[in-house]
């Protein structure tokens, strides 16, 4: 392992262990402080939030942009806070630290015996709204995490969420989609981080008028297993409660080959996900290229 990577495991590692003893006010301190510095830096990260943002507010200005990319950090920064916490939030805490709108879409499909795909974008806190659904829900479920290095801060991250009730699976393993189908088609619930393509081999969309690539993977669940998918967006407001909003569902075309179905299933969800983007867009944490035209300049537009 190299340094830089023992030093990467080693500062998670310290978040996780000394943040959660931190008192709730300090952490929120803590967390906006350390945001307000990584804004003043304008760092890769920083600079590549604001040029989304800029795709998400197209008529924002220069002045708007740089206050849409420091909320957009405090907002990061809080996520992370609260992630570091989350271990140490009794059940109550949990229960009572997210709100969701239209919940019943949500609880009518857990009743049913279909299977149910959440999926939903880097919005808010995912890992607090699965924590909730956990708990409060007391509905197990099944998500898959981006192998990270080095191995051993990927170790971390799956203990974090399991220890949060939620089965992980590697996103790169072989028998992965295999298995999500396997718990859908028992009936269960799977709940998938779905706004940006990992494998450089998902659906094209339009999403704020231009082209990018989302995961395949809800759709073609949908199809193959008679599963339920919703989607689902989630933002902060200036309370301790995040909240959060169950979509309609995403319907199975009833003509059209598999691609053709999936496409279509897929924009849907890019379209919900765009709502929610665009209501709260300081709430998107994408500090990663995403558009085609930033990954590959010859996708741009003409």
């Amino acid at each position: 392992m190299s340094t830089a990577d023992r030093l990467t495991d080693a500062l998670y590692g310290l978040g996780w262990s000394t943040v959660k003893k931190l008192p709730e006010p300090v952490a929120v301190r803590l967390g906006r402080s350390i945001a307000d510095l990584a804004w003043k830096q304008r760092g890769k990260g920083v600079l590549r939030l604001e040029a989304n943002y800029a795709r998400v507010v197209p008529d924002a200005g220069p002045e708007r942009l740089a206050e849409l990319s420091r909320a957009g950090m405090r907002s990061y920064l809080r996520y992370w806070m609260e992630s570091f916490r989350l271990p140490a939030w009794s059940a109550e805490r949990v229960k009572t630290g997210f709100e969701c709108k239209d919940v019943h879409l949500l609880t009518d499909a857990i009743a049913s015996p279909r299977g149910v795909i959440l999926a939903l974008p880097h919005l808010a806190n995912w890992d607090l709204a699965g924590a909730w659904v956990t708990t409060r829900l007391e509905t197990p479920f099944t998500t898959v995490a981006e192998r990270l290095k080095p191995e051993t801060l990927y170790d971390r991250f799956v203990a974090y969420r399991e220890g949060l009730g939620m089965e992980v699976l590697p996103h790169s393993g072989g028998t992965t989609f295999g298995t999500l189908a396997r718990r859908l088609r028992d009936g269960g619930l799977v709940c998938l981080v779905a706004d940006r393509d990992l494998s450089a081999s998902g659906v094209e969309v339009d999403f704020f008028g231009e082209r990018t690539r989302m995961p395949a993977g809800p759709a073609l669940l949908a199809q193959q297993t008679g599963a339920l998918l919703l989607p689902v967006t989630l933002w902060y407001d200036e309370s301790p409660v995040m909240q959060g909003q169950i979509h309609p569902p995403v319907e199975v075309p009833e003509s059209g080959t598999r691609a053709e179905r999936t496409s279509v299933m897929t924009q849907a969800l890019a379209d919900a996900f765009a709502t929610g983007i665009a209501d709260h867009p300081e709430d998107w944490h994408m500090l990663q290229r995403l558009w085609l035209a930033d990954l590959d300049p010859a996708k741009g537009p003409s």
